[in-house]
């Protein structure tokens, strides 16, 4: 039970803040300061479009401030190295609007770093609408919150680069229907290494809440809530195995799931990447109430040398299962 209280402070605490950003938010969309609500720090320039500041960088290093507002705007960075940073955190909104028919910020540079943001309602024809799309090179996300769209962050491969994301929050996001594949919270193809710090997952739409091929995750101190969640599928999917740490999170999984089998799934696809020495420890995981039944913490079909340590399962969760 103290579990669940926790668990409650912790949404309770979510949904405050949610208000707050909401109710600072204008209720038009954002009007172009004197030049423009995106400025280039380097040069002072100020631009109505996000697409001219990311072209006044080009290939260079740069930072793009972004003033509170809800934006009908996407941009491309092909190049460079482009911090993007809310100048006031939870009250920037992209909303609605992709490039290229796949994200609000589709990113193929050098490295991306994403402060503060939030990205809503992104939908296109292929189901895969995104806040961020990664297609190349680094990406560091961090108070930024992906909600209502069918998917929170997808990537393409580049074993060579890594992804953190930090103090960011996913909701409703992901969908398994018109016949299409998937969508999830979180996917990444084959990164380096993907690391989840700090994060809160709840009422997925479908999908898995992380989905990786990465090489190595570290996936530490999240909060998966899959109580409102519907026809979710796995909290984590290291799809073709991946080495790392998943530790000290919180799981609880919801009564409407469209596979409730498994709450962390190790090579359910393929057995592509080692999984050796992967470490899953001092994690929470039970049920919500009324939601009882035959389900396993970790699923593992590929049978690597994996340290399961000690982590607290409620009441009819069972460990581990080879398949």
């Amino acid at each position: 039970m103290a579990y669940f209280s926790r668990m409650r402070t912790f949404a309770r605490l979510s949904l405050a803040s949610a208000a707050l950003i909401v109710a600072a938010l204008p209720a038009t969309l954002a009007t172009a300061q004197s030049g423009g609500p995106y400025t280039v720090v380097e040069s002072g320039q100020r631009f109505a479009k996000l697409q001219d500041a990311i072209n006044s960088i080009d290939a260079g290093v740069g930072t793009i401030r972004i003033a509170p507002g809800r934006y009908a705007d996407c941009g491309v960075q092909p190049r460079g190295d482009i911090r993007y940073i809310a100048e006031v955190p939870g009250q920037s909104v992209f909303d609605g609007v992709t490039c290229e028919g796949k994200a609000a910020f589709v990113l193929r540079g050098r490295s991306s770093v994403v402060e503060g943001m939030v990205f809503t309602n992104m939908r296109v024809d292929d189901g895969n609408g995104a806040g961020i799309r990664l297609e190349r090179g680094n990406l560091a996300v961090s108070q930024t919150w992906f909600r209502d769209s069918e998917q929170g962050i997808l990537t393409a491969e580049d074993p060579a680069s890594t992804i953190s994301i930090d103090k960011s929050t996913f909701t409703r996001l992901g969908r398994c229907d018109r016949g299409l594949s998937c969508a999830h919270s979180i996917y990444t193809a084959r990164y380096g290494a993907v690391t989840v710090t700090r994060s809160r997952f709840e009422a997925g739409r479908g999908g898995h809440y992380v989905k990786t091929h990465a090489l190595q995750v570290g996936i530490f101190n999240n909060s998966f809530d899959d109580t409102a969640g519907r026809d979710t599928n796995y909290m984590i999917d290291l799809s073709v195995g991946s080495t790392g740490r998943i530790a000290n999170n919180w799981f609880v999984q919801g009564r409407n799931k469209e596979n409730y089998t498994t709450f962390i799934a190790i090579a359910p696809e393929a057995r592509e990447n080692s999984s050796d020495g992967l470490t899953i420890e001092g994690n929470d995981a039970r049920f919500a109430p009324g939601a009882a039944r035959d389900t396993f913490f970790v699923v593992d079909w590929q049978g690597g040398r994996i340290n399961l340590g000690q982590n607290a399962l409620g009441a009819g969760l069972q460990k581990y299962q080879r398949r």
